[in-house]
């Protein structure tokens, strides 16, 4: 970028994976600064004992969370905090002029008794919530664009929404009829100590978790009723499967015109994206594969119809840490910027 200023940002909850993948991403954004990585029990430590793959890129050291200090220094701040901890820090970062984006749950629900209902926090932030961006490009990007507070999608969501999302705003299914099978690997459980994420435990298993009652379900919903301009319920199943990241997602719904054949699917999820860089649809007969979007930003979706069963069948694959956490947000940083939104992200995966 030569002379050309660079826009200083702070990312807070630094040391998990989320974290670690928006320090990656943002130190090699032509136009962003990393000034800041901040964390509560990593506070004091050097950035590059936790992670050591970049002592040669990132020098600075963790800070304890200061909220003066942060938003003297950083015009944008990424909240890369378990649910229930942004809530408590972003209408103070708000009032002081950041621009935010909560990687967490607390604000990407409108209605925040639903937040309450699944997650069990009570909170007094009506007001700042409701002036909240659900941080899907593909679905809000004109919204996100003009916003100061952004709540980026869950990697479950991400995937499941942009698979499901041309079904429900074309009213091509029927409704009730949604299923989403979803499968992600172990770094979608964050970077903690956890006994079914451990190797001897996710080596050569796969298994469902929260069957009928994952936090993400009424995300899911949540923005399937927006499209939709009904209440809907969709059946959600996530599993795990024992590789690092990634997420496939297949969806199943009948079809409410049983003559609709797989080329006017294809045609109608290509107008649908023709405006969505990140999203891939593949050819006839071809249908992804998670490792094809590992280290990207990129969504790869495929689609079937099943003639005997007039049903719908589409599978998507995003990284589940990229398009699924860190490289969504800032691509949600890149509009609310008013630059493109490919600046600085990755397109081309490692293969195999």
């Amino acid at each position: 970028m030569g002379d050309v200023e660079r826009v200083p940002v702070g990312v807070i909850g630094a040391s998990g994976y989320g974290g670690v993948q928006l320090v990656r991403l943002l130190m090699e954004h032509p136009s962003l600064e990393l000034v800041y990585l901040g964390g509560d029990s990593s506070a004091g430590r050097e950035f590059s004992s936790l992670y050591p793959h970049l002592a040669h890129r990132v020098s600075q050291k963790i800070e304890a969370i200061d909220l003066d200090l942060i938003s003297d220094r950083c015009q944008a701040v990424f909240l890369s905090l378990p649910s229930g901890l942004a809530f408590k820090m972003a209408p103070t970062l708000l009032a002081k002029g950041c621009k935010v984006l909560d990687l967490s749950a607390d604000y990407r629900f409108s209605d925040l008794n639903t937040y309450r209902t699944w997650y069990g926090s009570d909170r007094q932030d009506h007001e700042i919530a409701e002036t909240a961006v659900y941080g899907l490009p593909e679905l809000y990007r004109d919204r996100i664009a003009e916003a100061q507070l952004v709540g980026c999608p869950g990697c479950y969501p991400t995937v499941s929404l942009l698979a499901l999302a041309p079904l429900f705003k074309q009213g091509l299914i029927v409704t009730e009829t949604a299923i989403v099978d979803a499968k992600s690997g172990t770094s979608g459980g964050g970077r903690k100590s956890q006994a079914s994420l451990l190797l001897a435990e996710a080596d050569s298993s796969v298994g469902a978790y929260s069957v009928a009652r994952h936090r993400h379900t009424p995300e899911i919903e949540q923005i399937c009723s927006d499209l939709a301009g009904h209440e809907v319920m969709v059946q959600f199943t996530p599993h795990l499967v024992p590789m690092a990241r990634g997420i496939l997602a297949t969806v199943y719904a009948t079809l409410r015109d049983p003559g609709l054949v797989r080329e006017d699917l294809l045609t109608i999820y290509g107008a649908f994206y023709r405006s969505s860089p990140w999203v891939k649809l593949l050819p006839v007969g071809i249908y992804p594969q998670t490792k094809w979007a590992s280290g990207t930003n990129l969504c790869y979706i495929g689609i079937e119809v099943d003639p005997r069963t007039d049903r719908v069948i589409v599978i998507a694959a995003i990284d589940n840490l990229l398009k699924g956490q860190a490289g969504q947000a800032i691509q949600c940083l890149n509009l609310m910027m008013g630059w493109e939104e490919t600046l600085g992200l990755p397109s081309l995966g490692f293969y195999p």
